[in-house]
């Protein structure tokens, strides 16, 4: 009988359904380098118990990376970086009423010894890469994958700049 664990995950998790559209592009760019993810919406504040149980849990059912995106007070990154060693990337979600800089600064200013990895406002895109390249020290095929991604943006730009010159 195969370990639950064998595979690596990378859990997306969100505070509210309504942060479905900004996590998106991790999903996405997750599942384009062939990495298993799960998506789930658990709030640092309205289920703090289940939150807590799942970031508890994590390692058994082999999750490698947690991204966790969240706006306002945007606790839940913190809160699933205290509850276990994974990596945990933060994602501010932008708010209305300060247009992300509550979530941006609320997840950037862990203490000390309760590290979360952040990106910028809504750049979950980046969040899912940075995730790939924490698993990729472990996964030779997937840091080539990662290095062939990097290729194809290095031809984009420079096809830009013929394409200008041309003009």
């Amino acid at each position: 009988m195969a370990k639950k664990n064998q595979n690596s995950k990378v859990a997306i998790i969100m505070g509210s359904a309504s942060d479905a559209e900004v996590m998106e592009p991790a999903r996405q760019i997750l599942t384009d380098f062939g990495v298993t993810c799960e998506v789930k919406i658990l709030s640092a504040h309205r289920t703090p118990d289940q939150t807590i149980s799942y970031a508890k849990m994590a390692k058994k059912n082999g999750i490698k990376v947690f991204i966790a995106g969240a706006g306002g007070a945007a606790h839940l990154p913190g809160i699933i970086a205290a509850q276990t060693t994974i990596p945990v990337i933060g994602v501010p979600v932008r708010s209305k009423a300060l247009n992300g800089l509550d979530s941006l600064l609320s997840i950037v200013q862990m203490p000390s010894g309760i590290p979360v990895a952040t990106v910028a406002i809504d750049g979950a895109a980046n969040a899912g890469l940075l995730a790939i390249q924490i698993l990729a020290l472990e996964k030779p095929a997937l840091s080539l994958k990662l290095e062939q991604y990097r290729t194809k943006l290095k031809k984009k730009v420079l096809q830009s700049n013929i394409r200008e010159k041309n003009r």
